[in-house]
């Protein structure tokens, strides 16, 4: 069966791509924190997976949109779980550096790495409930939104990757982005609330997005001043190199 293809529906993937992309940010941050408490050489790797599952989620729920609708509680998971990564950070025992990333632990009867996986894919389910809902609303084409969707996820991935980098290289970043981890989990569970009809107060996707942008610029301004920390494993893997060509 031949797919349909209408230059609407190359804008309409267009949108969904940006809208992920623009909405995604906190997304992109919670994700990078998650597998920062990993070892450096798993860290991409479970992104990678959580990345995958999430592919295979939106797929599914794409179908199940009707369903979806109704899963609230996915929104309440979601919010607790942030609202205690936030609490965590800054309940620190006086004298542990908040600048250092948690260490990931083993849960849910999983190693370390696989339990950052579940978590990935928790916080993915957690956030991509609106946004399915929006794609679905844009376009009756199961195509368009699927492949929109898919697109929009290989974008946050690439979000994920460059606030690693950046967190890894100014740590003081830290509490900033457990601050925007706070606020998307009032978001949630406010939205949690309005969905069961407990609130009517809603909070505006632009405003949302416009707090977490100047909770980011205030904590990059401040972490640039408390200056930069050099990647020692990257210099440390220069020097072995170097002192292997000079051996040669």
């Amino acid at each position: 069966m031949p797919i349909d293809i209408e230059l609407a529906d190359i804008f309409t993937i267009g949108m969904l791509v940006l809208l992920e992309g623009l909405l995604s940010a906190d997304n992109a941050l919670v994700l990078a924190i998650l597998v920062l408490g990993l070892p450096r050489d798993q860290q991409a790797r479970a992104l990678r997976y959580g990345i995958a599952g999430a592919f295979a989620f939106r797929i599914i729920a794409v179908l199940l949109a009707s369903v979806l609708m109704k899963v609230a509680w996915v929104k309440l998971v979601g919010g607790l779980y942030l609202g205690y990564l936030a609490w965590a950070h800054f309940a620190r025992p006086e004298g542990e550096s908040r600048t250092d990333v948690p260490k990931a632990t083993a849960a849910f009867g999983l190693t370390a790495f696989w339990a950052t996986v579940a978590r990935v894919e928790l916080v993915d389910v957690a956030f991509s409930v609106d946004s399915i809902l929006v794609a679905v609303a844009l376009s009756p084409k199961l195509w368009v939104v699927v492949t929109g969707g898919l697109l929009g996820i290989v974008m946050m991935r690439l979000v994920a990757g460059r606030m690693i980098e950046l967190i890894r290289r100014y740590p003081a970043l830290v509490d900033g982005a457990f601050i925007i981890i706070a606020w998307v989990a009032v978001k949630l569970l406010v939205e949690y609330a309005n969905q069961l009809g407990w609130l009517t107060l809603h909070i505006p996707k632009t405003i949302s997005l416009g707090l977490i942008v100047v909770i980011f610029a205030i904590a990059f301004l401040y972490a640039r001043a408390q200056g930069a920390v050099e990647d020692t494993e990257d210099d440390a893997a220069t020097k072995l190199l170097t002192e292997e060509e000079g051996k040669k």
